[in-house]
């Protein structure tokens, strides 16, 4: 029996499994071997020859959206009126048959855009490129899922684009269950929650047990602090699950009445417009609704730096993200040099994410929008204080030594030749 068929028959008994709390260790069960056996047929498809050519967009800017959707809903014209950049669109389906990246430039920011194919439905298996194009919304920071505001009501796309993700993984608008899982050699497995689950049926522990036990898990300790379902438990154990946030536009709702517009935009994580009507869709260098909504589901912060004695430059600020390094002072030192991090003394910070103003703050200080920081660097007394001072002067030393020989070893060849 294939992979195939197996899925098939195991989501057929799950459907006829009654749900009460005696079934849930059951069904708890089915469903971790449910997403092995999809996570094998992903990596056997995946394995094989002949999967087209991919999609190798280079990483630039503060950030990256990708954009899903179905064919014909309106993403080549929204890259356009976004970034300003040119993609084929027109009347037929399957137009852009490629990646189209661009670069939205907003606050000060640089977020790259990736227009990319429409899929259909079975992408998560291979179908329409749609493995690639999967591929390139796991990479991404953001996910932008354009939809047809004229044709949801009947043919729920939402519903199967949300479908196609998350058989690959990809949970939408969700953040990591706070659950702990240690494997170890010996000692079987112990399970403890702090507080009481109530999503795991009468015995969560035979639960656990027993999803760990499909993935042949036989020693571990498994700590759960927050209420959690059997699927978030699989995604635990699996490992793989990528956690992205997630906005939908309804595009072209000049075709639908104003009750139906009214009820899209009701829907959570949700905006309407209109790309061709200019509706909360403006032009690039617009301030409009979408792209602030872009702005903050990507959890954007912009921080001036200050030098000592001079005003802060508030031209060009550092452009800091939740989901890459965070907001810290640490990751504005990062962001900048690492020379500045190795020597970083203490931060002031002028700002709302300061109980005063200057406030001097350690590296672990969370920086709110729009702050101003001035870092101060470590003095050469302090400098020589430090316990790794020597072997930092040991290694400037090796690398000045080694590119002076190799310098000398390069003109000795030239002069042979």
């Amino acid at each position: 029996m294939g992979i195939l068929e197996r899925i098939k028959e195991i989501e057929a008994e799950m459907a006829r499994t009654q749900k009460n709390k005696a079934t849930e260790g059951h069904l708890g069960a089915l469903k971790a071997k449910l997403a092995k056996l999809r996570n094998e047929l992903l990596v056997e498809q995946s394995g094989g020859g002949g999967g087209g050519e991919g999609f190798d967009v280079a990483r630039l800017g503060d950030a990256r959206v990708a954009f899903i959707g179905f064919p014909s809903v309106g993403k080549s014209t929204l890259l356009g009126a976004l970034t300003g950049t040119e993609s084929e669109a027109a009347a037929y389906e399957f137009t852009t048959l490629t990646c189209i990246p661009g670069t939205m430039r907003y606050k000060g920011s640089k977020v790259q855009v990736l227009d990319l194919p429409g899929i259909i439905e079975g992408a998560a298996h291979g179908k329409g490129r749609g493995r690639e194009v999967i591929a390139v919304a796991r990479n991404a920071d953001m996910i932008l899922i354009v939809l047809d505001a004229g044709k949801e009501g009947l043919n729920r796309h939402r519903e199967i684009l949300e479908k196609e993700l998350e058989t690959v993984g990809i949970r939408l608008n969700q953040r990591p269950p706070d659950v702990t899982l240690t494997k170890k050699k010996t000692g079987g497995v112990r399970f403890a929650s702090t507080i009481p689950l109530t999503k795991l049926g009468p015995d969560p522990e035979k639960v656990a047990t027993q999803i760990l036990r499909e993935y042949k898990i036989t020693n571990a300790d498994l700590l759960a602090r927050e209420d959690i379902t059997v699927d978030q438990l699989v995604d635990v154990v699996q490992g793989n699950r990528q956690y992205k946030p997630c906005l939908y536009l309804y595009n072209k709702i000049d075709t639908i009445t104003i009750e139906e517009v009214d009820q899209l935009a009701r829907m959570p994580h949700s905006v309407v417009g209109s790309v061709n009507l200019k509706m909360n869709i403006g032009e690039p260098d617009e301030d409009d609704l979408l792209k602030s909504k872009m702005w903050e589901y990507l959890g954007l912060t912009r921080i001036y730096t200050k030098r000592r004695g001079q005003p802060p430059d508030l031209e060009d600020p550092v452009i800091l993200s939740e989901i890459r390094k965070g907001t810290t002072v640490e990751s504005l030192c990062a962001n900048v040099s690492t020379q500045m991090l190795r020597d970083f003394n203490y931060a002031l910070v002028w700002g709302t994410s300061a109980k005063h103003s200057p406030q001097r703050c350690g590296l672990k200080h969370d920086l709110d929008d729009e702050d101003v920081v001035q870092i101060v660097t470590k003095t050469n007394v302090q400098q020589r204080q430090d316990k790794k001072y020597q072997a930092m002067v040991q290694g400037f030393s090796d690398k000045y030594h080694k590119k002076k020989f190799d310098a000398k070893k390069q003109k000795q060849k030239k002069l042979r030749g």
